[in-house]
């Protein structure tokens, strides 16, 4: 299959992102060789080879769930560096609506 330096362009439209006439002649190579791999790939008779969703034959081990002492709230209160109105207060990750 080929691709031509139009569809190199539309594809970067889609993507919105903005090539310079090198790099949109170094995509439309690079398109070109990963089609026809695919193309060759498209070729090879896997009629009788069993589908598979990893090629290792791997296992996930589980180990059972195990009650374990913890910290109990008033001990994660003392040793917090810093609360407010019982609850640990901890620097701002994400912010939302109503976030100063």
């Amino acid at each position: 299959m080929s691709i031509s330096r139009k569809d190199v362009h539309y594809i970067a439209k889609l993507a919105r992102v903005s090539l310079t006439e090198t790099e949109e002649a170094r995509l439309e190579k690079d398109l070109a060789e990963i089609l026809d791999y695919v193309a060759k790939l498209n070729q090879v008779d896997t009629s009788n080879i069993e589908p598979t969703t990893h090629v290792l034959s791997l296992e996930n081990i589980f180990r059972t769930d195990e009650n374990r002492p913890s910290l109990q709230p008033a001990e994660v209160l003392r040793i917090a560096p810093k609360k407010s109105d019982g609850f640990v207060v901890v620097p701002l990750v994400i912010e939302g609506k109503g976030d100063a």
